[in-house]
């Protein structure tokens, strides 16, 4: 039997957005973030992180760097409860610097490679998943996907370029309320 997965973008959504920054000590979650870390430890989901990191082909920090923000992500769930499942980042960007990751993908968001990627290699049914996130990007890559989709709206999307693909199944005050919407909803796997 497949699994449920509930996918979160990291800044902005799980992490309070400090652009490019992979310095553990200032890594800080969202407001109301580590209720929402609790509710989903009492749950049967597997959880991830969907991640854009453009500084890695922009030459910001170099990849290895993201091993440290892995890390302190598995501190602040475990403290929590929770257990993160994964974490799935894209390190490209076209504009990018670094050679190697300067290039059009199918991984960075809105495209749903992450999502696509974490699912098959953890027999997730995307059908009674979830990616939540705090801008469109997020809801389309999560409905590319074939995933529920629930947009934060805490200020960060700031174009509101609504199309089928872009518009979200429910929008969120925070993440606890976007946690508290699947519970109630319940997929099977969840309380």
């Amino acid at each position: 039997m497949k699994r449920i997965g509930i996918f979160l973008d990291k800044d902005g959504t799980l992490l309070q957005d400090v652009p490019y920054n992979v310095a553990p000590e200032r890594i800080r979650m969202t407001p109301r973030a580590e209720y929402a870390l609790a509710l989903l430890a009492q749950t049967d989901a597997d959880l991830f992180i969907i991640s854009n990191q453009p500084g890695v082909a922009l030459g910001y920090f170099p990849m290895s760097a993201l091993a440290n923000v892995h890390a302190e992500m598995n501190r602040l769930f475990a403290q929590n409860g929770a257990r993160l499942s994964g974490f799935y980042f894209c390190p490209h960007h076209p504009d990018g610097v670094i050679g190697e990751y300067a290039l059009h993908c199918n991984c960075r968001k809105p495209a749903p490679g992450l999502i696509l990627q974490a699912a098959t290699e953890n027999d997730i049914d995307l059908s009674h998943s979830w990616m939540i996130g705090d801008i469109l990007h997020d809801i389309e890559a999560g409905r590319r996907a074939g995933c529920g989709t629930i947009l934060i709206d805490n200020g960060n999307e700031t174009e509101w370029q609504l199309s089928p693909t872009r518009r979200p199944d429910y929008i969120a005050s925070d993440l606890e309320d976007a946690v508290k919407h699947i519970v109630r909803r319940g997929t099977g796997a969840l309380i």
